[in-house]
């Protein structure tokens, strides 16, 4: 089993940046890979970026260097960096650990850009 607990959402201008975090506990010695999504109202979730075990990243499209994924495995955390927020980010973030035999989700952190 793993666990994950996000933070770091809340509110912010456009333009303005967050940083979110991911923290893993549990069986974290069985994640190969970790991400981060998001859903926003009435959509789909959708991949944001992803990390592997060994630094490996990739992004969506629409991240378009704004965003930068990171991990500190001492620390059993991973980060979202997220710069340049404009109205269209505004969503539930989810922390997302994946393992050979299971996906676990944590609950999530929203993100709100707004004037």
């Amino acid at each position: 089993q793993v666990q994950l607990v996000e933070s770091g959402g809340g509110l912010v201008q456009p333009g303005g940046s967050l940083r979110l975090s991911c923290a893993a506990s549990g069986s974290i010695f069985t994640i190969y890979n970790m991400a981060w999504y998001r859903q926003a109202p009435g959509k789909q979730r959708e991949l944001v970026a992803d990390i592997t075990r060994g630094g490996t990243t990739n992004y969506a499209d629409f991240v378009n260097g704004r965003f930068t994924i990171s991990r500190d495995n001492p620390k059993n955390t991973v980060y979202l960096q997220m710069n340049s927020l404009n109205f269209e980010d505004t969503a539930v973030y989810y922390c997302c650990a994946a393992t050979v035999k299971e996906t676990y989700w944590g609950k999530g952190t929203l993100v709100t850009v707004t004037s």
